[in-house]
């Protein structure tokens, strides 16, 4: 029997953690070496995704947040002084290269979070997603955000510091924008965005053209006992802004939001030349030594490549978009 897939669930890890078993210390907050950011000076406000503007008497600087909101903070160079979210920052291939040392980890498994050791931080804001709840991007303001169990842990929360609320909703492109936008609140300099954005843009025209080979992509989220989850690019902000750029994406069906669940039995009935799966959940070899998923056509072709979730920035996005790209120009077309 499978049994749907909320996109908190997998997001969160939960069902990957039931399936395979998957230094505290103080953070500055400010930019890393002084090149993220200028100097805070005068009153500073913003307004979030759900609507609400947060206001200070000075910029914030000791930022606290879900990992994935961080990590785009952290590779624009802010450092933040704590974290939670599904996993530990080292577990996380957002946080590759960082030295972890750095930042607080307040909760390292979904819902849990240390509300006095966040508020031990001291932070001046905090920062999480906001997910929407149906394909057409509506965000409920009755829910928690992503990364709290429950609304009285965001309030707890919220007495501690503001939450500001990034929706992951519609495109990648916008939600990098708009990401970059709440870090140029934060003092990032165009200067120091420059760079990165180029590089972004450069992915995204590579992947642009990889894509005008027609080759189709699938991408899924499989456990063994659960069956497979196919994600439809519609509801998937990084999935969706691939498909603007002209990447052949059959939709899978099904009135489920996000996903369509099938069994391992079924998966046959979805062909596609290049199948994408989510590191958060069984990898490409496991899905291999299941008989009927060894039988897709891209399985015998060798084209089961891996679905990085990346922050929503220009760094993040550039190196994930950029491997796509490369596995796609290997890739063929076989069905």
């Amino acid at each position: 029997m499978v049994r749907s897939l909320s996109r908190r669930a997998f997001l969160g890890g939960s069902l990957a953690v039931g399936a395979t078993g998957l230094l505290t210390a103080c953070g500055s907050g400010t930019p890393e070496d002084g090149s993220g950011g200028s100097d805070a000076g005068g009153a500073w406000s913003f307004t979030d995704d759900l609507g609400n503007t947060v206001e200070l008497d000075a910029r914030p600087t000791r930022i606290a947040g879900l990992n994935d909101a961080i990590a785009s903070l952290w590779n624009y160079g802010i450092v933040p002084v704590a974290s939670f979210g599904a996993t530990a920052l080292a577990d996380d291939v957002n946080f590759g290269g960082r030295d972890t040392s750095k930042v607080t980890e307040v909760g390292t498994t979904y819902g849990q979070i240390d509300v006095e050791a966040l508020a031990a931080q001291r932070p001046d804001l905090i920062v999480a997603h906001a997910y929407p709840v149906d394909t057409e991007g509506t965000l409920d303001p009755d829910k928690p955000l992503f990364g709290f169990n429950d609304m009285e842990q965001q309030r707890r929360a919220g007495q501690i510091a503001p939450i500001v609320a990034l929706a992951m909703a519609g495109s990648a492109t916008g939600v990098v924008e708009r990401t970059t936008e709440f870090a140029r609140s934060l003092g990032v300099t165009d200067e120091v965005l420059a760079g990165p954005k180029q590089d972004y843009e450069a992915a995204r025209q590579r992947l642009r053209a990889a894509a005008k080979s027609g080759v189709t992509v699938m991408a899924v989220a499989a456990y063994p006992s659960d069956g497979v989850h196919i994600a439809k690019a519609v509801d998937d902000p990084a999935l969706r802004s691939y498909t603007e750029l002209g990447l052949s994406y059959p939709d899978p069906g099904g009135s489920e939001y996000f996903w369509r669940s099938v069994s391992w039995e079924s998966i046959t009935d979805f062909r596609t030349d290049v199948v994408l799966y989510s590191l958060r959940a069984m990898d490409g070899a496991e899905m291999l030594e299941q008989p009927t998923f060894a039988q897709l056509p891209a399985a015998k072709a060798e084209q089961v490549y891996p679905w990085e979730f990346s922050s929503m920035d220009y760094v993040a996005q550039a190196r994930t978009i950029d491997a796509l790209a490369a596995n796609l120009e290997q890739a063929r077309p076989v069905t």
